[in-house]
C-alpha cells in the first residue's frame, strides 16, 4: 500500500483510522492507545486522535477513564451488512457444515486482508469441541495452506499487484510460493503446507480456492484440525478430496465456471 501514499486521491487519515480498526483481534479484551500504537506502528498521539474520532462515530466504545477501547455498534453493523452482501457464504453454509461433520474438521472461509488471510466464517463439526480458530483470526500468507490456496489461484498480473511494494527478496519468495501452490492445486485441487513449513505445527489444514462474483480476487475454503486428529494420510485419502468435492458443489450451485487458476 506504500505506493499509494503519494497519490493525491489516497486519504491517509482514513487509511490510518481503518488500520486502528484492523488492530483488534477476536480474542482481545479491549485495547489501549499504547497497544494500538504498537500494533499499527502509528504514533500514540495520532492513535489518540483517531480513537477519539472513532468513538464519536460509534466504531469504537470506551468506558471509564482507564478502560480500554472495544469495537462499537457501528463496526458491528458494518460487518453484518458486509457479511449479508456476500451471498456465496450463505450458499456455502450447508455444504461446509456437511463437510465439517463428515470429516470432523473445522471448515471456514478466509479472505486476503492487508497481506494476511482473515477468517470471516467458520463451521464446526457438531458434537465437537474443536475451537482452534475463530472469525477474525489472521494467518500468514506464506506459512499457511489458506494463504497458499489464495496465492496459487492468482494470475501473474494479480501476483504482481500484490507484491509490487515488496522488496526484491520478498517478491522472489512470493514467486516461489506461488509456483509451488499452483503445482499443488493442479495436481490435487487443494493447497497443503506441510510439516515445519506451516506457521502452527500443532494444526494440520488444507485449503481450496474459490472466486466469488462479489470479489475481484479468490477466497480460500479451509478444512483443518489438530495434527493428532488430522494426519497427512487422512488429508490425502479422504479430507482433501472431500474439500475439493465441496468447493465443486458450491461452484455448480452458484453457476461459477472459473478454473482453479486464473487464466491471465
Amino acid at each position: 500500500m506504500s505506493e499509494l501514499k503519494d497519490d493525491k486521491r489516497f486519504a491517509n487519515t482514513l487509511a490510518r483510522g481503518l488500520n486502528v480498526l484492523r488492530a483488534f483481534g477476536p480474542n482481545d479484551d479491549g485495547l489501549g492507545n499504547l497497544e494500538i500504537s504498537e500494533r499499527t506502528g502509528l504514533p500514540r498521539s495520532t492513535v489518540s486522535r483517531l480513537t477519539f474520532t472513532l468513538c464519536a462515530l460509534g466504531y469504537l466504545t470506551h468506558g471509564h477513564h482507564h478502560d480500554k477501547y472495544r469495537l462499537g455498534p457501528a463496526a458491528l453493523a458494518l460487518g453484518n451488512i458486509a457479511g449479508a452482501s456476500f451471498g456465496f457464504v450463505e450458499t456455502a453454509g450447508p455444504i461446509m457444515q456437511r463437510l465439517a461433520d463428515a470429516t470432523k474438521t473445522l471448515t471456514g472461509v478466509a479472505i486476503q486482508d492487508d497481506g494476511k488471510m482473515l477468517i470471516v466464517k467458520t463451521w464446526r463439526p457438531r458434537n465437537s469441541t474443536t475451537i482452534w480458530l475463530n472469525v477474525g483470526y489472521r494467518m500468514p500468507m506464506l506459512a499457511s495452506s489458506t494463504g497458499a490456496a489464495f496465492l496459487g489461484a492468482l494470475g501473474r498480473s494479480e501476483l504482481a499487484k500484490l507484491t509490487q511494494s515488496m522488496t526484491p527478496q520478498d517478491q522472489s519468495q512470493y514467486q516461489e510460493s506461488w509456483a509451488e501452490a499452483q503445482s499443488g492445486l493442479l495436481s490435487d485441487g487443494y493447497a497443503f503446507v506441510r510439516g515445519e513449513q506451516r506457521f502452527n505445527t500443532s494444526i494440520n489444514a488444507i485449503a481450496a480456492p474459490y472466486r466469488p462474483s462479489e470479489f475481484g480476487e479468490p477466497v480460500s475454503f479451509l478444512s483443518g484440525a489438530r495434527t493428532v486428529d488430522l494426519t497427512d494420510e487422512l488429508i490425502t485419502e479422504s479430507v482433501g478430496p472431500a474439500l475439493v468435492t465441496a468447493v465443486q458443489e458450491l461452484l455448480h450451485i452458484t453457476g461459477r465456471r472459473f478454473p482453479i487458476l486464473s487464466e491471465d
